[in-house]
């Protein structure tokens, strides 16, 4: 076979092989969502988010990772964190809000990207498409967990430790689940019964929260801080309702939720302003 014709067998295969990826631009938008089948990170015109200030009974919560955040958008060390605990008490409700507050500090400072539990296993690739690009970025992976035979954690847990490349200097970890080990207890309870040497295996799976930096535990709201909650999203949004008819309602309402978390606060708050006839705008 001669060379002219391996040139052009060699020119017609560059022609079909794909593009090689190029450095992302994420001076669209400052929300973008992860799509490994694409390789691409789709921008977020409006990121779905509450304010700051309206996130109430998690004060301590709310000034650790805004301080964290701070640092790592001034090019400050920073760890990744996760943000465990009760459902709907405003974990990834923080983690949208105090990267818009950061980025209301210094504009386009962060960018922040979804990635979703099924596609944990694609972040090392998502860790290189963001290597070399100059913004900084906080990828949120929201209501993570892990079941039995998962393997995915090893992605995670690769990630976490650095790996051979290390985490981008660029790029933070925000993780919220229901767990605090990402694991359930019955799958941690089985490692013990059935593996052979049951402390190692155990402590290969629990160990891997203990690898973010920092940990937030979120619980459930006690009554005081449910009304401080209803009552700042009543004022925010100016709804014509007195203290006392805004408390009465809002017991009724968590009454028949089984909850006071900051989910039914919203959703109560939602209720109310429909039937006041107030558009919730943001």
């Amino acid at each position: 076979m001669d060379d002219t014709l391996l040139r052009r067998i060699a020119d017609a295969l560059d022609r079909l092989a794909p593009p090689p990826p190029g450095v992302p631009d994420l001076s669209a938008a400052d929300g973008f969502v992860w799509h490994p089948e694409r390789g691409a990170l789709a921008p977020v015109s409006r990121i779905a988010r509450v304010e700051l200030e309206l996130l109430r009974g998690v004060e301590a919560q709310k000034q650790i990772l805004l301080d964290n955040t701070r640092r790592f958008a001034a090019g400050l060390p920073a760890n990744n964190a996760m943000l465990w605990g009760a459902r709907g008490m405003g974990k990834s409700s923080l983690v949208k809000a105090a990267h818009a507050e950061v980025n209301r500090e210094t504009p386009g400072a962060l960018a922040l990207i979804e990635i979703h539990r099924e596609d944990i296993r694609t972040l090392p690739e998502l860790l290189n498409v963001l290597r070399e690009v100059p913004r900084r970025c906080v990828i949120l992976c929201d209501d993570l967990s892990f079941e039995s035979e998962d393997a995915d954690y090893k992605a995670l847990k690769s990630v976490l430790d650095g790996g051979i490349e290390g985490r981008p200097e660029n790029v933070l970890f925000y993780a919220t689940s229901n767990r605090r080990h990402l694991m359930p207890r019955d799958m941690i309870d089985n490692e013990r019964s059935s593996a052979i040497n049951p402390g190692e295996a155990v402590e290969e799976k629990v160990s891997l929260s203990d690898r973010f930096g920092i940990w937030l535990g979120f619980y459930n709201g006690t009554q005081d801080v449910f009304f401080a909650m209803v009552e700042g999203y009543a004022a925010a949004y100016k709804l014509p309702v007195s203290q006392e008819d805004l408390r009465a309602a809002a017991v009724e309402w968590s009454v028949t939720r089984g909850g006071r978390s900051g989910r039914v606060a919203w959703q109560f708050i939602q209720d109310m302003a429909g039937r006041l006839g107030v558009r919730l705008t943001a």
